[in-house]
C-alpha cells in the first residue's frame, strides 16, 4: 500500500536547505557527453539490506554502491555476491566511520527502532539519508531527526513510495480547486496487521537460540534487551512495542501521505484510541484512532479516524454497489462531495460526478516516472527537494506516532504537538521519548 505527498509552503521552505548542500556537479555542467559523467552518480552505504531493503540496494547498485550493513551474515553475504565491489559490515555505527570520506548519501532500511539512530548518524556526517518509513520509532526522535536534517542541510527522503506517484499531486489540485468543498473528516482504513503479522501478545517470548549469522545484540541496539525469538525477527518485530510501530506505523506514513498533502494537515490537537488486545509488550489486533486537526487558514478543522485490523468505515452511498471495496483505502467528506482513494489514485463519487468535474489546472511538480529513488537521487545532486523530504515527513511521522500514544495510554488525550506533550496525560512522556539501553545515545 501506497501513499504521500508535498505541501507548497515545505516544498519552498526546503528549496534553500537542498541547494546548499550541493557537492555533486551535473554533467551539463562539465560539458560531458552523452550518458552519465562519474560526478552524476551518486556513492551510497545501504544499512539493511534484506527484505524492502533489497529495493534500496539495487536502486543503489544503479549508482555506486561502496558498502552494506546487515546484522543478518547470511543476507550480507548474498547481496555481497551480488556487489562484491561493496564492502560489508554487521555495524552501521562501523561501517560510517570506515566509509565516511567515500559515500555521499545513506539509505536506512532496519527495523524501526534503528531508524533514527543510524539515519542520525549519517545527517551528523554530512551524508544524505533516505530512511524507510516511519521515519523514527518515537516522536521525539522524529523531531531530533527531521531538525537536524535541516541544520545540515542534507537532502533526505522517507520511504513511502506512493508519495512520488501523480495521485497525490491530483488529490491536492482537486481539493484546492474546491472539487468537494471544505473538507471535514477523512476516513483511512488497512488491513494490518491481519495475516501480515501477529499482534496482541501478552507476555514476551521464551527464549530460542540465536541463529549463528546473526548479530542478535546489534539487532536490540537500543531498545530494552530480550532474549532472541524468531517471531522478534527478521519480519514479526513489527507487532512488538520495543521494536516495531503496529500496523499505524507500518502504513500510516503511507495512507495519511496524500491526506497531509492536500489538506495541509500538521500536529493534531487531540486523539483517542478505541483497540482490543493492546497490551504493554504488543500493539493491539485492530484499532480505530480519532484525530482532531484544528483549521488551517480556510480550511476548516479536520476530524480523521483511522481503521486497521480489518475495521473500516461504513460503505458510503456514493459508491455504487457494483464497484469493488478494498479492505485498504481514504475517503474524504467535504461540504460538496467525497473522493474516494484505493492506492493513491483520487475519485469522485458517485462516478457520475466524477465525470461531470472539470480537472483543474496542474500547477505541482511531478516526480520523473514516479520514481522515490530517483526523485532523491535529483535532491541529493542539488535539484529540488524530495517529495517526502523531512520537513514534511517529520511532522507527518510525529502525528501517525502520537496515534499510537493514544493506543498505550488509553484515553482521550489532548496533544500540544509542539511541545511533544499529552498535556493531561502525564504518563505519556515515557512514550514520547523513552530511555535508551546503555551505550546508545541519539
Amino acid at each position: 500500500m501506497k501513499r504521500y505527498s508535498l505541501s507548497r509552503r515545505n516544498f519552498l521552505s526546503g528549496a534553500a536547505a537542498v541547494a546548499a548542500s550541493v557537492t555533486i556537479v551535473p554533467r551539463h555542467v562539465l560539458g560531458g557527453e552523452a550518458g552519465k559523467a562519474p560526478s552524476d552518480k551518486l556513492n551510497i552505504a545501504c544499512v539493511g539490506v534484506g527484505g524492502r531493503a533489497g529495493a534500496h540496494v539495487d536502486a543503489a547498485g544503479g549508482q555506486n554502491l561502496i558498502a552494506l550493513c546487515d546484522v543478518d551474515k547470511g543476507r550480507l553475504a548474498g547481496q555481497g555476491k551480488r556487489f562484491p565491489k561493496a564492502k560489508t559490515f554487521t555495524d552501521y555505527r562501523k561501517m560510517l566511520d570506515e566509509v565516511a570520506k567515500e559515500i555521499d548519501a545513506v539509505f536506512v532500511a532496519t527495523p524501526d527502532h534503528h531508524h533514527a539512530f543510524a539515519t542520525m548518524a549519517a545527517i551528523k556526517l554530512g551524508k544524505h539519508v533516505y530512511c524507510e518509513k516511519p521515519l523514527t520509532h518515537s516522536v521525539w526522535e522524529a523531531r531530533q531527526v527531521a531538525e537536524a536534517a535541516r541544520k545540515a542541510k542534507v537532502a533526505t527522503q522517507m520511504g513511502n513510495q506512493g508519495l512520488s506517484e501523480d495521485g497525490p499531486r491530483q488529490l491536492t489540485e482537486w481539493i484546492a480547486a474546491g472539487a468537494i468543498g471544505g473538507v471535514t473528516e477523512v476516513h483511512i482504513w488497512t488491513d494490518r496487521p491481519g495475516g501480515w503479522w501477529p499482534q496482541g501478545f501478552k507476555e514476551r517470548l521464551p527464549t530460542k537460540p540465536v541463529p549463528a549469522n546473526l548479530d542478535w545484540d546489534m539487532w536490540i541496539g537500543a531498545a530494552p534487551y530480550r532474549d532472541y525469538h524468531d517471531k522478534l525477527h527478521p519480519f514479526a518485530w513489527r507487532g512488538w512495542w520495543d521494536f516495531g510501530t503496529g500496523a499505524l506505523g507500518d502504513i500510516g506514513c503511507h495512507a495519511m501521505a496524500p491526506v497531509f498533502m492536500a489538506l495541509k494537515l500538521g500536529l493534531p490537537t487531540a486523539l483517542e484510541a478505541e483497540t482490543s488486545g493492546s497490551s504493554v509488550e504488543s500493539g493491539p489486533n485492530w484499532s480505530i484512532i480519532k484525530y482532531e486537526f484544528p483549521a488551517r487558514g480556510e480550511m476548516p478543522p479536520v476530524k480523521l479516524t483511522w481503521y486497521d485490523g480489518g475495521k473500516m468505515p461504513a460503505r458510503p452511498e456514493e459508491y455504487e454497489k457494483d464497484r469493488k471495496w478494498d479492505n485498504n483505502g481514504t475517503l474524504l467528506v467535504g461540504d460538496k462531495g467525497k473522493i474516494m482513494l484505493f492506492g493513491y489514485n483520487p475519485r469522485i463519487i458517485p462516478e457520475a460526478k466524477m465525470k461531470d468535474f472539470k480537472l483543474p489546472e496542474k500547477t505541482l511538480p511531478r516526480v520523473p516516472g514516479g520514481n522515490h529513488h530517483e526523485d532523491w537521487f535529483i535532491a541529493c545532486r542539488g535539484g529540488r527537494p524530495a517529495c517526502s523530504n523531512f520537513d514534511f515527513a517529520g511532522p507527518l511521522a510525529e502525528a501517525v506516532l502520537a496515534g499510537n500514544i493514544a493506543v498505550r495510554v488509553g484515553k482521550r488525550i489532548e496533544w500540544d504537538g509542539p511541545n511533544m506533550k499529552a498535556k493531561n496525560a502525564p504518563e505519556a512522556d515515557a512514550l514520547v521519548h523513552r530511555e535508551y539501553r546503555k551505550g546508545w545515545t541519539l
